[in-house]
């Protein structure tokens, strides 16, 4: 399993070489919520160690939140695996060209985000722990797409048995 803090960094570095540009807080913390249901789709298992709170405009790890800068992460540990690459760069290619608002509303209709922000006022910041097995009820409903082969991946069985 991976740490986040070396996932953060990845992303944060995967994006500026896709895009040109320097990823903003709000957009590097809902790709990497999304990378995590995204792996546990495809994997079954999380991708990465860290957690997320249900904060007002979506799920946010504050690990994150106390370690980004303008250049990147500090305390970065490591690089990642080449398993995290292929699923983090599926995850930015998916979503990378949303803009911060519109992924934070897609992420306020996660199960995970909601029930973390039940008894919560709409303006109130939040601090509950998105819980693992309700990312794991978000992850049932993503069909997750692989951009190298151009498929989804239920449909590599299908390609395989022709």
């Amino acid at each position: 399993m991976e740490k986040i803090i070396n996932v953060a960094q990845y992303i944060f570095q995967e994006y500026k070489r896709v895009t040109g540009e320097v990823i903003d807080e709000m957009k590097l913390q809902k790709l990497l919520y999304f990378a995590q249901r995204e792996a546990i789709a495809i994997t079954d298992t999380p991708l990465f160690d860290g957690e997320f709170e249900g904060w007002k405009y979506g799920p946010v790890c504050k690990e994150i939140r106390n370690s980004i800068t303008p250049d990147g992460i500090i305390d970065v540990l490591g690089d990642v695996s080449d398993e995290c690459k292929y699923i983090v760069n599926n995850v930015i290619l998916e979503y990378g060209s949303l803009a911060s608002w519109k992924l934070s509303e897609l992420s306020h209709k996660e199960l995970s985000w909601k029930n973390a922000r039940l008894g919560l006022d709409q303006g109130e910041n939040g601090n509950r722990r998105l819980k693992l097995e309700d990312i794991r009820k978000d992850a049932q409903k993503v069909r997750p797409y692989d951009y190298v082969w151009d498929m989804y991946y239920d449909e590599f069985e299908d390609e395989v048995m022709e």
